[in-house]
Formats: C-alpha cells, sequence, structure tokens
C-alpha cells in the first residue's frame, strides 16, 4: 500500500504545481502556500513567482519594470518588482547556478536600458559571455560610468576564455613550429628520428642490413624570427558575435606566440585593420560594428595585400558567407589565394556553444576551389592550423 499523503504534504504539491503552471492556474482553484517558511521556504513561494513571472510574463513592462494590472495579485510578493529589486532578490533566494541562468533570461528580456544606464545594477550581475554581448550590442546606450563598468566586464570575461583556451593553443600551435623546421644544433633530444631514417634510405646497404646515416636532423629548439603568419578575417554581422569574441580572444594568445606573426581585420562592406590593438581583445571587441552588409571577397583582397610568403601564411576567415556581392567574385578570390600557396581556413562558427548558420552552398563552393571549411572549438582550430604547419 501506498503510504497517505498528509495535508501539508498535499499543499506542498499543489503550491509547485501552481508556481510551474502560473497565475492563471488561479482560476481553476490552484493556489500558493504561502505561510511560514524561511529562506527557501514555503513562504517564498510567492517571491519566486514573482521573480519568475517578471521574466517570463506576457504584458507591458517598461523599464521600471511594472507589472500589468491584471497581475497584481496572489502571492506574498510585492506589488511591483524592478530591475534593482529583482536583482537582489534573486540574489538571496537562489543559488549562484540558477541566478546565472536567470539573469541570462533577464538581460535577453527586459531592463536592458535599466542595466545599462546604472552602472550599479551591472556590477551585481554575473559576468558571462551573454552579457558581454548585450554590452557590444548596447554599447552606444551607455553612460560613461556605465562603460567603466561595462569595459571591466567585458575584461573579465576575455580573460576568463583566454585563460581556458590559452595552454592547449599554445601547446598546439609552438609544438607545430618546432616540427617545421630543422635546427642544426645536434642536441639528442632534439633528434627528428623519422625524418632522418626517410632521407637516409637511399644509404640503406643491402648486404649488412644497416642504415649507412650521413646525416641526423634535428628538431628546433627554439625559433629567432616569425616564419608563420595567421590573418583572423572576421565578419562583424549581427549574426557572427559569439564568434567574433572567440576571435578577437584567440588572435590575442596568436599574438603573444613568438614565433607567429598574426594579423586582425574585421569586415563588412568596409575592412578595418585592427592589427595593432591585438594586445588589448577588449579593446578589439569595443571596436566591433554590428550590422550592414558584408563584403567577403573584398576583406580577402586586403587580406592578400598583408601576405609576403604564402607558403606561411593561413587565413583564417570567420564569417556566415551570405556575399552580398556576386558569389563568383568570392570563389574566384579563394582560389587566386589558395592557388597561390596561402592555406585557407573558413570558421561557420567559432565557440564552445556554436550554433552555425552559414551559407551551406557557398561554403561547399569554397571547399572545392580550397579553403577548409570547419565548425569548431578554439583548441580544435589550434589543432587544425598545427597540422598545416606541420605540413
Amino acid at each position: 500500500m501506498s503510504k497517505k499523503s498528509s495535508p501539508d504534504e498535499n499543499l506542498d504539491i499543489i503550491s509547485r504545481w501552481r508556481l510551474v503552471l502560473g497565475k492563471d492556474s488561479e482560476r481553476h482553484g490552484l493556489g500558493l502556500s504561502d505561510q511560514g517558511g524561511g529562506r527557501n521556504g514555503d513562504g517564498d513561494l510567492g517571491r519566486i513567482e514573482d521573480l519568475v513571472g517578471f521574466l517570463f510574463e506576457q504584458g507591458d513592462v517598461g523599464d521600471a519594470g511594472l507589472k500589468p494590472p491584471e497581475d497584481r495579485q496572489g502571492g506574498a510578493g510585492a506589488s511591483t518588482m524592478t530591475v534593482p529589486k529583482w536583482v537582489d532578490q534573486v540574489s538571496e533566494l537562489f543559488p549562484n547556478n540558477v541566478k546565472e541562468v536567470m539573469e541570462k533570461e533577464l538581460v535577453k528580456r527586459r531592463g536592458i536600458s535599466e542595466l545599462l544606464e546604472k552602472p550599479e545594477l551591472l556590477e551585481k550581475v554575473e559576468p558571462n559571455t551573454d552579457l558581454v554581448k548585450t554590452l557590444l550590442v548596447h554599447k552606444d546606450l551607455l553612460n560613461p560610468k556605465a562603460r567603466i563598468v561595462a569595459r571591466k566586464i567585458i575584461k573579465q570575461v576575455v580573460d576568463q576564455l583566454k585563460e581556458k583556451m590559452k595552454l592547449q593553443v599554445e601547446q598546439a600551435i609552438n609544438g607545430a613550429i618546432r616540427r617545421d623546421r630543422h635546427s642544426p644544433r645536434r642536441v639528442f633530444k632534439n633528434l627528428d628520428l623519422k625524418t632522418t631514417v626517410k632521407r637516409n634510405l637511399k644509404n640503406f646497404d643491402q648486404e649488412s642490413r644497416k642504415l649507412l646515416v650521413e646525416r641526423l636532423y634535428f628538431f628546433a629548439s627554439e625559433r629567432k624570427r616569425k616564419p608563420w603568419h595567421v590573418i583572423v578575417n572576421v565578419d562583424q554581422s549581427g549574426s557572427m558575435l559569439d564568434s567574433a569574441i572567440f576571435s578577437a580572444v584567440m588572435a590575442s594568445i596568436f599574438y603573444e606566440l613568438p614565433s607567429i606573426k598574426t594579423s586582425l581585420v574585421l569586415f563588412d562592406t568596409q575592412v578595418v585593420d585592427l592589427s595593432d590593438q591585438l594586445g588589448e581583445p577588449v579593446d578589439v571587441l569595443l571596436s566591433i560594428n554590428l550590422g550592414g552588409g558584408t563584403d567577403i571577397t573584398q576583406s580577402l583582397q586586403y587580406c592578400r595585400q598583408l601576405v609576403r610568403e604564402p607558403g606561411k601564411t593561413i587565413v583564417v576567415t570567420i564569417s556566415d558567407f551570405f556575399e552580398g556581392r556576386p558569389e563568383r567574385d568570392l570563389v574566384d578570390q579563394t582560389r587566386v589565394m589558395f592557388d597561390s600557396g596561402i592555406r585557407m581556413i573558413g570558421l561557420g562558427a567559432l565557440g564552445y556553444d556554436a550554433r552555425p548558420e552559414y551559407n551551406r552552398s557557398t561554403a561547399k563552393k569554397l571547399r572545392k576551389v580550397g579553403m577548409d571549411i570547419l565548425v569548431c572549438t578554439p583548441e580544435r582550430l589550434a589543432e587544425c592550423m598545427g597540422r598545416i604547419i606541420r605540413g
């Protein structure tokens, strides 16, 4: 036999269903049990509903966050809710992981102008990439004080991403560079056994069954010059904002590698070279101007002008590949660059939660003329570049 539920347990179940179903369920006799309780107890159910309802309920809600008149009933919460009150109460009632999810929804759904105008509110919101995207989209609405706070938030998120990506990216690129060119330093730990055997096979003595080694080959332990040039070419269209954030961070990591020369180009229908700002990825992100048309061909033509040694150059284009000019121009430009020896990589998306929405038809044509098309994490991009460098 199943255990019979007590009245208090039934009331608790009804209250929880009431929260799930929303205020309309009151018309069908489901009400909140809002008696007693402390932190996270039943006494907080009304407040929780107000906080969740502030995000999801329909109604004409302005910057002050006022609820529609028909929703100002029931529960123990205040009859009105503003963004400052909401931020404070969410911090009080929810654990950090839930708080972060709810704050992301707040940024997406309402109270944007109030957040942007009041630095004290921005400082209370957990920094994350969604908040960074919102700040970049609405950066022109920031007042001077909010702009200072926004820069700190963006820097914190950028630093977190960089720390996460840096080690694997450096290992992939530096490891490949060290094996890209041989060194005259005859240090046993740097011996390239595979190349040594391969290049001395012609000296194999059939009679003694021994390989007569004429020359030993060693990996270079370091490089005094920057042998490879990486050009990061980034689409500024709104749909590429996620990828643009990761691209700026990735380019700043490349910039710090002693063996890589790095250039950074942003484009829409115009081309902006931000190579001189590579050490300041926050400045790069604040320079992004979202929207407008797209001229990928023009950006590649500019990148071509930066190339000094085609065989040691990788052009990484991050774009949705919806070209604003005739597609044939883009295909022809890609073919010309690839035929000259430049390695071409095209990314439909770059990031950890990439949701690529790119022109697959155009991407397919670009692949046929030599561009590697990827949708990947920063680490996988570095591995791909490492394979290119190793040959």
